[in-house]
């Protein structure tokens, strides 16, 4: 059977390849970066003969015409390429992708499936860190963490614990990696799709509905509105939750609601929902962090953990 031997969390932000001379003299933001580094090598020790990657979609493959709760890259991938992320085909592992989706289904947890996904840098960013060089096919499981309504954090870890039993049962033989994408707190400038204040506020709803074919066009002002953005990030519900990420005391977290998510820590935060599906997937586990900083200058507290599989947890 085919089994998880490592789970890696990492953020992400493209200001982190357009921006790094902002920060690049700072200790923490160094120590994260080291941290990348090490989790990447560590991946790499793993040998991975698939990397299953949960991210989110920034409205760039996703949108407001059709927003699936859960939806698993089965064929063709495209990655967006934005801000110097990685851009064009990546390789899927079709075996396993189609794998996972009629488990979840057997198992009465409806995912939606595609076979021709873009994604954004909600997931490339951690092929760009975690899997440089490695000639490794992923499984892409992008989650709705932006337009309300979301899936609970509950249903997250559930649908962790069934990927994780999903890949125990593949029959395949293979090592997998399961990495999670996105987080920790932070606060992007962008309004629910059904409360719309300003004219920036209309003009990214407009964007999310119609960008499907387009979205290339609405990125100039759309980059503008993120930089204008002042930052917003909560460093105690960071490290609170890494901590409880690497000790296995995730059900804290998990009863969380949205609301008060959004409140600790920022809309940003709901990305949280791929360290939790992660971790669920990986099951018992021995956890580190190896990394973090708040980086106002990237908007976003940022974070790199690993759980390695095994222990009480």
């Amino acid at each position: 059977m085919s089994e998880v031997v490592l789970g890696v969390g990492a953020s992400h932000s493209t200001l982190m390849n357009t921006h790094w001379d902002e920060v690049a003299d700072q200790p923490d933001a160094i120590g994260f970066r080291d941290g990348l580094t090490e989790a990447a090598a560590l991946v790499a020790d793993a040998r991975p003969d698939a990397v299953v990657v949960i991210g989110s979609n920034h409205f760039r493959g996703f949108f407001l015409d059709l927003m699936p709760a859960v939806t698993v890259g089965v064929a063709e991938c495209v990655g967006a390429g934005e801000s110097g992320t990685p851009g064009g085909p990546l390789p899927v592992d079709t075996g396993l992708a189609r794998h996972l989706v009629d488990s979840l289904l057997d198992n009465e947890f409806d995912a939606a499936f595609s076979l021709r996904l873009q994604v954004d840098h909600g997931i490339t960013h951690s092929l760009q860190y975690l899997v440089p060089g490695l000639d490794v096919p992923i499984v892409p499981i992008v989650l709705n963490m932006f337009a309300p309504p979301l899936p609970t954090l509950r249903r997250c870890h559930r649908l962790g614990e069934q990927l994780g039993r999903a890949i125990a049962t593949d029959g395949r033989d293979k090592r997998v990696v399961v990495i999670a994408s996105g987080g920790l707190s932070h606060r992007l400038p962008w309004p629910k799709w059904f409360e719309t204040f300003s004219d920036d506020d209309r003009f990214l709803v407009e964007a999310w509905l119609n960008g499907r074919t387009s979205w290339t066009e609405y990125e100039v002002r759309r980059r503008q509105i993120i930089r204008a953005a002042e930052a917003d990030i909560n460093p105690d519900f960071d490290r609170r939750f890494l901590d409880l990420l690497a000790t296995g005391r995730l059900d804290e977290i998990v009863g969380y609601d949205n609301d008060r998510v959004e409140a600790e820590a920022g809309n940003g935060g709901q990305e949280i929902r791929s360290w939790v599906a992660m971790a669920a997937a990986v099951g018992p586990a021995q956890g580190r962090t190896l990394g973090y900083a708040p980086i106002p200058q990237w908007l976003t507290g940022m974070g790199v953990a690993v759980l390695s599989p095994g222990g009480d947890r």
